[in-house]
């Protein structure tokens, strides 16, 4: 294996679309929003940064400090959010009463079933428009299937006859 054949570290230059590597943020539902953002770093300073570099510097080659640090603070952010959403729909579910808990399980499914049409709808857009709403919806999608399946623990060990 040729060593100069692997790209080192200073010759791979950071542009925007490297944040749309792996998922999208996931949206928070109103809900659960002051559980789950409470204490987490949302990246805000670290972003401002990033905009102020490209204000004065112009191009991304200029601000590849920034745009690594944001999209690790951006990645780390994330996974910690999303760990919160399955935790914040899972003590949900056990603190509704079982009528809104079904209802609650059913509005998840909704949500389901239409991001998953408008994932089908935005198949048939091209170029990098299409791109970014298949990401954006996927991402949400899956996000959307994880906390379904978080909330639906509750009812089903809500549901189920206890055995002696």
């Amino acid at each position: 294996m040729d060593v100069d054949s692997e790209p080192s570290m200073e010759e791979t230059i950071l542009v925007g679309d490297d944040l749309m590597m792996g998922p999208p943020s996931p949206l928070i539902p109103s809900e659960i929003a002051s559980h789950v953002l409470e204490g987490v770093d949302l990246c805000d300073g670290i972003l401002r940064n990033l905009f102020l570099c490209l204000q004065i510097n112009d191009i991304e080659p200029f601000c590849q400090d920034e745009i690594a640090l944001y999209r690790q603070c951006a990645e780390q952010r994330d996974k910690e959010l999303r760990r919160r959403l399955q935790d914040g729909e899972h003590k949900l579910g056990f603190s509704m009463p079982l009528d809104q808990a079904k209802d609650r399980a059913a509005q998840l499914q909704s949500e389901m079933t239409s991001l998953d049409r408008r994932l089908i709808l935005a198949s048939g857009i091209e170029g990098m428009d299409g791109f970014r709403q298949r990401w954006s919806l996927h991402g949400r999608l899956e996000d959307t299937k994880k906390r379904n399946g978080s909330f639906g623990e509750q009812g089903k060990e809500a549901t189920e006859p206890i055995q002696m």
